[in-house]
């Protein structure tokens, strides 16, 4: 069995995709190790089967951010006896191809997203341009690659000339919720990092319109700030929109099914989140929690073969805050979302998925 490195920029503690991924590779007789950062506020990590490991740096965001995160990151591996690095995302790929060039290693590129297409980088054309580049010289160096949706793994295939696999962000299967849990008044839930392009300012301007429900954001992210301001300017808010931090990853399964309807709402800046698949639509799914997406083409695939979720063609207050009023206001329309989650829910679980993982470190 293989030594692995697995590498992240985040402090490790809520990333649902790796807990899961290195949890699979452990408990397949590989030794694994979790490389990511500590940050001011990073709470003590879990217990977990696999090794995990958190590099200090002094700058905290930005070009200075990345360059010395690498750098230490690069140290560490070379510090390191290992067979395979398992790099995610441009902003981990360039340590792991240099150590592969200075010593034999493997190295698996995983792409939670498609980094130069995401919307930080898109609206800035000199900063795209630089991690242009680097995907360009990085990821044809790599000796496996796969990424989270089959639409970004063609994309992504046709742009760098080698293929791209998919291992998708489906959840650990969990029994079915009876709905026994959900809150009244019914609760809108958010679930993920509060950042730009999500469609977060749009869905706390239409809670305006809909005054019979609560919205919770679970998570936190550059628009942390913003946002709380945005729902304090408008104080008929104040009590009925909960900002809930970040959850580690067991808190928020728990959290989920108390919710009446969920969103993700991801806006059109960049060929990333248009090709996304995000864990929460699973997450969602098995939660039992109907859930309004954008009409984006994945979600679109996700609704006509399991059902389960409502599309929004366009992303407005007024058309938002129209979608869910309608949905509260049919009980029969929720129930058959439910019991579409219901037939979807033991169909897309991580331990069917984890097989198509397993297979890139069979060698």
């Amino acid at each position: 069995m293989a030594r692995i490195i697995c590498t992240v920029t985040n402090d490790l503690t809520y990333d649902q995709r790796m807990i899961r991924i290195c949890s699979s590779l452990t408990r397949h007789g590989h030794q694994v190790c979790l490389v990511g950062r500590r940050l001011p506020q990073s709470t003590p990590l879990a217990d977990q089967a696999f090794r995990q490991k958190r590099l200090s740096c002094f700058f905290r965001k930005g070009k200075l951010f990345y360059l010395e995160y690498n750098l230490r990151l690069f140290l560490y591996l070379l510090s390191q006896k290992t067979d395979i690095i398992h790099a995610v995302d441009l902003d981990t790929i360039l340590p792991a191809v240099l150590r592969k060039h200075l010593c034999r290693v493997r190295v698996i590129y995983d792409a939670h997203e498609y980094f130069t297409e995401t919307p930080e980088v898109v609206r800035r054309p000199r900063v795209q341009r630089i991690w242009s580049w680097l995907a360009d010289w990085t990821i044809p160096r790599v000796d496996a690659a796969f990424t989270v949706g089959p639409a970004l793994a063609n994309i992504m295939s046709d742009r760098y000339g080698r293929p791209f696999g998919c291992v998708r962000n489906l959840p650990i299967a969990k029994p079915f919720p009876d709905g026994e849990t959900r809150e009244e008044p019914p609760v809108i839930l958010y679930q993920g990092a509060l950042n730009e392009g999500r469609g977060l300012e749009t869905i706390i301007e239409a809670m305006q319109a809909i005054p019979h429900a609560q919205l919770w954001l679970a998570g936190e992210g550059d628009l942390s700030g913003s946002l709380r301001q945005q729902v304090t300017a408008q104080s008929a808010l104040l009590d009925r929109i909960r900002f809930l931090g970040f959850l580690r990853p067991e808190n928020l399964s728990d959290l989920t099914p108390r919710a009446t309807l969920g969103l993700n709402l991801l806006e059109n800046k960049g060929l990333s989140y248009y090709y996304s698949l995000a864990n929460k639509a699973f997450d969602y799914l098995q939660a039992g929690v109907p859930a309004i997406h954008m009409n984006f083409p994945e979600y679109r695939t996700l609704a006509d073969n399991y059902g389960g979720m409502v599309l929004l063609d366009e992303l407005s207050p007024t058309r938002l805050a129209r979608l869910i009023n309608d949905l509260l206001g049919s009980p029969d329309r929720l129930e058959q979302l439910r019991a579409e989650c219901k037939n979807a829910a033991p169909l897309l679980t991580w331990e069917r998925e984890e097989k198509t993982l397993l297979g890139y470190y069979n060698f």
